[in-house]
């Protein structure tokens, strides 16, 4: 377990190039050059000069980015299959009480659960939000991020926080909500020990409260204000259903953008989760003011909370990213599915030329590295780049006979995982996870979620 970085460079041949740089570059016979952690070379034919290199035979795959997840919640990796035909407001109250008993030693087996299956399913870098803090949980973040260490994951945690309880007018019940000071204390304590700003950083914070019926006015404004100081991103659920709409519109007579636009909430240091009932306005100021967003078309499926209108948000340059939600929202956590569904949900919507399958492909890539505001370091495949590769096996029975190499990884199931690099260092190799013990781990898993559930009684 745990290999370490490689000495020697490697050099990945024969294969299926898709670059997603700027000019879109795809190489149908083509090889791309690793050295550390960086990516030195990409092309057409093939390289020169690496006697000594990990040479890697692409033949039958595709090389893409590695997949970015802009919006996930770890915790709920260990309450899946709870709630499976509830609406969101349904589904939380429900899960309310399953999910105050975790503590750091739970959160830590569901975020290593949660993570080593994203790596497994092409995903290099993640985002967490988690906003569940039980007073006697302990150092529930610190857990997170030690799995996400262990899986050699890289990793966006998100400091998130509730301070709106039931008897306020929130969602939330009043035990598992924190007191306002304490959540700033603790958001102001996870930045300075955790965040590395850094070009090849493997671990960023951002600030995170959990969404406008969990949360009050202040902790919206001044977390703002922290974040800005301490120079990290901003995040919240916006816009996911009807409900929200309508309690934004009863508490505070506006919606919910407008809410968020007045409390200082836009900008390119912020993105919003699902942000699925937006109207033309709302769309326009996205766009104007560089706010991201996080589409989460499968978990919006589960919850039947809409379809987000992706294809206008992309056409109207709003930086767009995919995320899987939470586990309990999303059983199946897997990036290429959220791509599938992006493209499929956005032609639903508007027509079979809403989204191409390249499009959405963009999204899992580029676009989430633009969310993260690492586009000069991820999600794509481009000289100087950060070495986060996934090489996608499409020679198998599922996939062999399909034209388009991308529409053979977007629309069709999911590849088998040949490898897939981070930070150069090899996290998978032929759908089998390196770095922890998948038996091991399923098992921690399985023990966790019944001890959690047999807690809430």
């Amino acid at each position: 377990m745990n290999p370490q970085q490689p000495t020697a460079p490697i050099v990945i041949r024969n294969a299926y190039v898709v670059t997603m740089d700027a000019a879109r570059t795809e190489h149908r016979r083509g090889y791309v050059v690793v050295d550390g952690s960086r990516i030195t070379e990409v092309g057409a034919g093939e390289p020169a000069g690496y006697d000594r290199a990990t040479v890697v035979d692409g033949s039958g795959c595709v090389v893409t980015p590695g997949l970015i997840n802009t919006h996930h919640h770890l915790y709920q990796w260990i309450t899946r299959g709870l709630a499976v035909d509830h609406t969101l407001f349904e589904w939380l109250t429900t899960l309310y009480p399953v999910w105050a008993g975790i503590d750091a030693d739970a959160v830590h087996v569901a975020a290593k659960g949660a993570l080593a299956h994203l790596a497994k399913t092409g995903c290099t870098t993640s985002t967490d939000h988690h906003y569940v803090v039980p007073r006697d949980g302990g150092d529930v973040f610190g857990a997170e991020i030690a799995a996400a260490a262990e899986v050699g994951i890289r990793f966006h945690p998100c400091r998130g926080s509730m301070d709106l309880g039931t008897s306020a007018g929130g969602l939330p019940p009043d035990h598992i909500v924190e007191d306002l000071d304490a959540i700033l204390d603790g958001s102001r304590q996870a930045v300075e020990q955790w965040h590395d700003p850094s070009f090849d950083s493997m671990l960023r914070i951002a600030l995170a409260p959990c969404s406008p019926f969990s949360v009050t006015t202040e902790l919206l404004r001044r977390s703002a204000v922290l974040a800005r100081d301490l120079g990290v991103r901003l995040h919240t659920h916006l816009a996911e259903t009807l409900d929200e709409q309508e309690f934004c519109l009863e508490r505070f007579g506006c919606n919910p953008v407008q809410y968020m636009e007045s409390l200082g909430w836009t900008g390119p240091d912020v993105w919003y989760a699902h942000a699925v009932h937006l109207d033309d306005r709302d769309i326009g100021v996205l766009a104007a003011s560089g706010t991201g967003a996080a589409h989460c078309p499968t978990s919006n499926g589960r919850l039947g909370a809409g379809i987000a209108r992706a294809a206008d948000l992309y056409a109207a340059g709003v930086p767009l990213g995919l995320g899987v939600d939470g586990a309990a929202s999303n059983e199946s956590c897997c990036m290429l599915e959220e791509a599938h569904h992006a493209a499929l949900f956005a032609r639903a919507r508007s027509g079979p030329r809403a989204m191409t399958v390249r499009q959405s492909l963009e999204l899992a890539t580029i676009g989430g590295a633009r969310v993260l505001g690492r586009e000069n370091e991820l999600g794509s495949v481009e000289v100087g780049k950060l070495a986060d590769l996934a090489l996608w096996r499409i020679d198998t029975l599922a996939h062999s006979g399909i034209t388009d190499p991308v529409a053979a990884i977007v629309l069709g199931s999911q590849p088998p995982l040949e490898l897939l690099l981070i930070n150069g260092r090899e996290v998978v190799r032929r759908d089998e996870v390196l770095t922890v013990d998948e038996d091991t781990v399923a098992g921690e898993v399985a023990a966790a979620h019944r001890a959690l559930v047999a807690k809430a009684g």
